[in-house]
């Protein structure tokens, strides 16, 4: 069972999520690190964990590629046992990239969906071969997702998801001038702080907001 690294919420927390990281970065990463504190600020509990892979590198510093999609549904689907044991309220997955792939994948099985998804930064295709989707598990969707996705994001810009007619289940929030990892270009004159900060504002609106229902 991979260790988990938790962000409490400084009160009774809405939500749950457990977050997930992107192939090349660590779950306590910059981006991971910052995301989860102002998402429990906001009053989402933050349990993020790392991959077997990630986890190897970290042992045994060796640049280990990602395992493929089975073996990291499993180590995910595990952790979302786990947790959904101690949480109080409802779950919800989510993560970065190639994690939040992951993430809306555990959310298209009935069987054992999550209450929801946030997932920040999609890998809608690989960069440069937007015809080349990672789409085909959209249709059964069984959790409602919210992606927040940076405006110049090489993995899917608004032009070319606009034409992949996503299901209902799915909202889309673009990030001003962010890529992949949010951030904007330091000509836009928009704060980067400011955008990791509206995408989480955004995130626990969601959540709220479905968890209210």
């Amino acid at each position: 069972m991979p260790e988990l690294l938790w962000n409490r919420a400084p009160a009774t927390p809405v939500a749950t999520l457990v977050l997930a990281h992107g192939a090349g970065a660590p779950m306590d990463s910059p981006f991971m690190a910052t995301m989860a504190g102002l998402l429990a600020e906001r009053g989402i509990e933050v349990a993020r964990f790392e991959f077997a892979y990630m986890a190897r590198r970290r042992e045994e510093g060796i640049k280990a590629p990602p395992d493929r999609a089975p073996r990291l549904m499993a180590c995910f689907q595990a952790v979302l046992d786990e947790v959904r044991r101690a949480a109080p309220g409802p779950v919800w997955v989510g993560g970065k990239s190639m994690g939040g792939r992951m993430a809306t994948m555990l959310a298209a099985d009935p069987d054992t969906a999550p209450d929801g998804c946030v997932v920040f930064g999609y890998p809608f295709h690989p960069p440069g071969k937007p015809e080349k989707t990672r789409l085909d598990h959209f249709p059964a969707l069984a959790a409602p997702v919210l992606i927040c996705q940076g405006e110049r994001d090489p993995f899917g810009k608004p032009p070319e998801v606009a034409g992949y007619s996503l299901p209902s289940r799915v909202t889309l929030h673009w990030v001003p001038d962010g890529d992949h990892d949010l951030t904007p270009r330091k000509r836009s004159g928009i704060d980067p702080r400011a955008n990791l900060a509206g995408a989480a504002d955004r995130a626990a609106d969601f959540i709220r907001g479905r968890v209210s229902r």
